[in-house]
């Protein structure tokens, strides 16, 4: 969606210039016309071209004090429509204000509020736009606006939390890399030539750690050729479903990991299932939804058959057995929801308990992997010293 420079002349005569997030010329009129402006001319806004290398990302925090305001409006009185221009015109995100006016324009056009956010589920999934629906036909869109405002807060918690614990480890990582390419590729190279020099007699580790250096610097050119080849090979599996799956499933073989992913893909599922039975979904439309909530693929592809396991007649948690996916104390505890009509409340328990399984072992793997990574970076530099002051050792000792 581009942007537009408005002409304006206001009812005191005054001219202004404005330049404004638009779908079309035309938008742009019926906006300013609307606040009492005379439109004199409109043109592409060149200057604001937007170019997007990574797609159109739209944070969680911004779309949350979006649902914040609209659920607000709501709740005093104002319309859908009148709610979403009235929001869209503060938004401060260009992505998420280009999506706004987008549904504000099929809104306008006869679609409800669910309808108009089913193109965008690739962005806000399909939870958010299932909430609205289930808002809609209850005539409560603001309690489960609400709702799922909390659910939100909770998951985008969750993930701002294991990103902090990983920022030091990650950060140690990169900048004992850069060590690492700045003795090879420049440090060691000028002391090769300082040996030739003197012709030095070299260890055997010397020898070898010069041979990589001068390698390493003769085919800088190809070796960043082939990192951007493997990058975007990256890129373009990432789309590809059954590769997603492949990896997806291989990263369930990691000894550590694994438990991390599958728990985190159950937490996810019960705290989505939960949301959307609260909200009036009815258990078989909740659960494919649900499902489709787990981040991993390989899960979701395992779990694909509750629903129609639930349709021939078994339980929940029959069902859910079935598929291998949850661990035994979840389908227990589901199991009790079940019986005791309760399984909104216990889905949530799962989902709390196995959210703090899941930072208790990134706690523990965080504090495992700093001295490792600071222990192997020291054995490292201490190599490289040796080899580098070995032959200078052997050249003062010849001199002598």
């Amino acid at each position: 969606m581009p942007y537009y420079i408005c002409r304006l002349a206001g009812e005191d005569g005054r001219l202004l210039s404005r330049s404004v997030l638009a779908a079309s010329p035309d938008e742009c009129r019926r906006l300013y016309e609307s606040e009492g402006f005379c439109v004199l001319s409109v043109a592409r806004d060149w200057k604001k071209v937007q170019v997007r290398l990574f797609g159109k990302k739209v944070k969680d925090k911004d779309f949350i004090l979006f649902n914040q305001e609209l659920m607000a409006l709501i709740r005093s009185g104002y319309p859908i429509l009148k709610s979403i221009e009235t929001i869209a015109v503060r938004v401060k995100n260009v992505n998420l204000k280009e999506i706004l006016l987008r549904v504000e324009s099929d809104i306008r056009s006869g679609k409800s509020l669910s309808e108009a956010f089913i193109p965008y589920e690739d962005k806000f999934s399909k939870v958010y736009t299932a909430s609205l629906m289930a808002g809609e036909k209850s005539a409560n869109l603001a309690g489960t606006i609400g709702r799922y405002i909390q659910y939100a807060k909770v998951i985008n918690q969750t993930k701002s939390k294991v990103r902090s614990a990983l920022i030091y480890p990650t950060l140690l990582m990169v900048f004992s890399f850069i060590l690492v390419g700045i003795l090879v590729s420049f440090v060691l190279p000028r002391f090769s030539t300082f040996y030739q020099d003197y012709q030095a007699e070299m260890p055997a580790v010397t020898t070898a750690l010069v041979s990589f250096a001068l390698a390493v610097r003769r085919n800088t050119l190809l070796i960043l050729i082939l990192l951007a080849a493997l990058f975007l090979t990256f890129l373009r599996l990432r789309k590809n479903e059954e590769a997603r799956i492949a990896f997806d499933r291989f990263k369930l073989r990691i000894p550590y990991g694994r438990t991390l992913w599958r728990e985190s893909g159950v937490s996810l599922f019960s705290r989505t299932l939960g949301l959307l039975l609260e909200a009036g979904i009815s258990l078989l439309s909740a659960i494919g939804i649900a499902c489709q909530a787990v981040p991993n693929k390989f899960l979701v592809r395992s779990m694909k058959d509750v629903s129609d396991s639930i349709k021939n007649g078994q339980s929940l948690t029959e069902s859910l057995a079935d598929t291998a996916v949850l661990p035994g104390l979840a389908l227990d505890m589901i199991r009790i929801g079940e019986t005791s009509a309760n399984l909104q409340g216990m889905l949530a328990e799962v989902a709390d308990f196995y959210d703090e399984r899941i930072r208790a072992r990134i706690d523990t793997l965080v504090s495992l992997i700093e001295p490792v990574i600071i222990i192997f970076m020291g054995l490292v530099v201490a190599a490289m010293l040796l080899a580098i002051y070995l032959p200078i050792f052997n050249i003062i000792r010849v001199a002598r």
